[in-house]
């Protein structure tokens, strides 16, 4: 651009200079070595402005000022001044772009009032002012705009990476609660198997066929979180409590299922939740004490939903338990912390510890609207329960289902979180 610049500057100003050179009130001297020298200073300058914003625009100014003083013709030896300005308010030197018109318009009010045959009055000067000034205010106008685009953009760049890394954590999340309960299960069931493989082969072939289900389970949960990376929707259906029957069924354990309230639908986050809650409660039972008793208690209440995990503790490894119950609460890795992290991202809230009695509880609590929106049409629905889940006591395994002391029941459900944390 430089270039063009300095050649136009050069081929506009010799060919204004002959007219110029027919008026002799304007005092116009014909161009020589020098006249051509300086045309060029400002094209320079521009070719340096990025490096030398404030510097450029001094030399371009001072160039212009000696040019007009030794009689060159006017035109086109205003273009640099103007691209000048534009660059050193745009590249950060704002004070120095208007000290130096201010400097610029000084030495024109100078030079037309005295250094030329015919003096020009205050309309040339205000001329020479609004010239300028308009100049400066629309530079200003652009630098602004620019900040403010550069700033939506960090903005936008800075939500983007934000919602990627709460996506990643998302999918981490997932990858673990469905890879820990199923490999947590497929090495109880394998264990089981071995020690049944002689002298009971007709029960090793029950945990075989567990270990084959939850091996597929596994394939087809993982498929589908990593699907939602591939094409933004799961290849199969999202875990949910309407799946809980399922889960219940595939853990090998001896577990209760109790529904209180109506079951309906859940929002996306909630219903997730409570599902993953219930997988990781069900995975650190299989880890720590595999042939314990669980009862779950689901209860959809009117602004909450609340899940109660127990486990009485009798299984095989319970001695152990009872010796560390930090083990068990830990779980050795992030399960507790994990299912705490996921209730609190709801707004809701997680307690975990030992019971008074023995066993382990797990109860959450999550937040609910009054109403919940039909995934398909957004319009709010009455209370259906969800298909695989019953809306009173059911037995998931084969366990007749126990009376629900009074402490379990939906009322009570404050009391038994406040009695866990004693006890933690």
């Amino acid at each position: 651009m430089s270039a063009v610049i300095g050649v136009f500057q050069v081929v506009g100003s010799r060919s204004a200079q002959p007219n110029q050179l027919e008026a002799p009130d304007l005092g116009r001297l014909p161009l020589d070595w020098r006249g051509y020298a300086l045309l060029l200073v400002g094209p320079l300058a521009i070719a340096v402005r990025r490096r030398f914003p404030a510097s450029g625009l001094l030399a371009t100014m001072a160039a212009t000022s000696t040019y007009l003083v030794l009689g060159g013709s006017y035109g086109p030896v205003f273009i640099s001044p103007v691209i000048m300005i534009f660059s050193a308010i745009l590249y950060g030197q704002r004070l120095a772009a208007w000290l130096i018109s201010a400097g610029f318009f000084l030495f024109v009010v100078v030079y037309a009032t005295w250094l030329i045959p015919e003096p020009l009055g205050l309309f040339h000067h205000s001329a020479v002012a609004a010239y300028l000034l308009l100049t400066l205010t629309i530079a200003e106008f652009t630098r602004s705009r620019r900040e403010r685009l550069a700033e939506r953009k960090r903005v936008a760049e800075e939500e983007t990476r934000r919602q990627a890394s709460e996506e990643r954590l998302s999918m981490a999340r997932e990858l673990h609660d469905v890879l820990a309960h199923n490999i947590s299960l497929i090495h109880v069931q394998a264990s089981t198997a071995l020690h049944l493989l002689d002298d009971h082969p007709e029960q090793a072939r029950t945990a075989l066929a567990t270990i084959k289900q939850a091996s597929k389970d596994v394939l087809t949960e993982m498929r589908g979180v990593i699907g939602l990376l591939r094409d933004g929707a799961p290849r199969s259906p999202t875990a949910g409590m309407s799946r809980l029957r399922e889960l219940i069924e595939r853990s090998g354990l001896d577990v209760t299922l109790k529904v209180v309230g109506d079951a309906r639908p859940l929002p996306t986050g909630i219903d997730r939740a409570g599902y993953r809650i219930v997988q990781e409660s069900l995975t650190n039972v299989t880890r720590h004490v595999p042939g314990s008793a669980v009862d779950i208690q689901v209860t959809y209440g009117s602004r909450e939903l609340t899940v109660i995990i127990d486990d009485d503790g009798t299984g095989r490894d319970s001695d152990a338990t009872a010796k560390d119950p930090d083990a068990t609460a830990t779980g050795g890795g992030n399960g507790i912390p994990g299912m705490r992290e996921r209730a609190a991202a709801l707004g809701g809230s997680l307690s975990a510890g030992p019971r008074p009695d023995g066993g382990f509880r797990v109860i959450a609590v999550l937040p609910l609207s009054d109403l919940t929106l039909s995934p398909a049409s957004g319009a709010p629905t009455s209370p259906v329960p969800p298909a695989g889940i019953p809306a009173s006591d059911t037995p998931a395994s084969g366990t007749p289902a126990s009376d629900t002391p009074a402490s379990d029941t939906p009322a009570g459900a404050a009391d038994q979180v406040e009695s866990v944390k004693e006890h933690n």
